[in-house]
């Protein structure tokens, strides 16, 4: 393999995954740990990726921003955390993913006596001002894309967490189920979910009917998806054929 190849390949898988370990790199191009450690400094120095102690993380910009998405199809995502933020009850704890459906319902929740765990430091900067909020924070590599703490040390600090809900979003929605564009942050959100009581999707209905790398879950394994009146018809039948509550909301 040529060395443009070889980076080229290493880009993208990083820019996959989030994170990759050296050994995985290696393995994966056929080369060298010393070799692949070359190609990851040459990447460091372009502003691509960023060298960490045993392998690298991804730092280059989406192809939509947090701040561009946040303004895609804001007046649904109004409507659908407006409706889940309703129904967290005093002195709740609830669990927020990150995301920027999931960042207002955050904002919805201002005002509540309730507390919030959460992996996501824009809503952490959003909440952290207001006293009725008890804020605990979930820590682990620190995505750039999103701004939530991802991978092995966010997974730990979940396992020792319990909470009645978790609102969480998804990049996709089709018949298989769930998807999402990064492997630690599926990993991450599995572990969400194995610890909370119920499983709500907040999605505008631009998020269905497509995949995206990585698969999440089955449907049968969220209790209630929230979204907007665009959702087409059909996907109510087949929320219900997976015994999942889809809840539409008018924008």
């Amino acid at each position: 393999m040529l060395v443009d190849q070889r980076r080229q390949q290493i880009l993208k898988v990083v820019e996959n995954k989030g994170f990759v370990s050296l050994q995985e790199l290696s393995e994966l191009c056929d080369a060298s740990e010393s070799t692949v450690r070359r190609d990851l400094e040459h990447l460091d120095s372009c502003g691509t990726i960023r060298r960490t102690r045993g392998g690298a993380a991804f730092t280059g910009e989406s192809l939509a921003t947090f701040d561009d998405r946040e303004k895609q199809a804001s007046n649904e995502k109004y409507a659908i955390a407006r409706f889940i933020a309703a129904q967290i009850e005093p002195n709740e704890t609830v669990l927020l993913d990150g995301g920027t459906t999931t960042l207002e319902v955050a904002r919805q929740l201002i005002g509540k006596e309730i507390q919030v765990v959460t992996n996501s430091l824009p809503i952490v900067s959003l909440l952290s001002n207001h006293p009725g909020i008890e804020l605990v924070i979930i820590g682990g590599y620190l995505y750039p894309k999103t701004g939530v703490c991802l991978g092995p040390i966010a997974i730990d600090g979940l396992k020792g967490i319990s909470a009645r809900r978790l609102i969480m979003s998804t990049g996709g929605i089709t018949e298989k189920g769930l998807f999402n564009s990064n492997v630690l942050l599926v990993e991450t959100e599995r572990q969400m979910m194995s610890v909370a009581d119920e499983i709500i999707v907040a999605a505008d209905s631009t998020k269905f009917g497509h995949s995206e790398l990585t698969h999440l879950c089955e449907l049968s394994e969220v209790n209630k998806i929230v979204t907007d009146s665009h959702v087409r018809a059909p996907w109510k039948k087949t929320c219900e054929q997976s015994d999942v509550e889809l809840v539409i909301v008018d924008a």
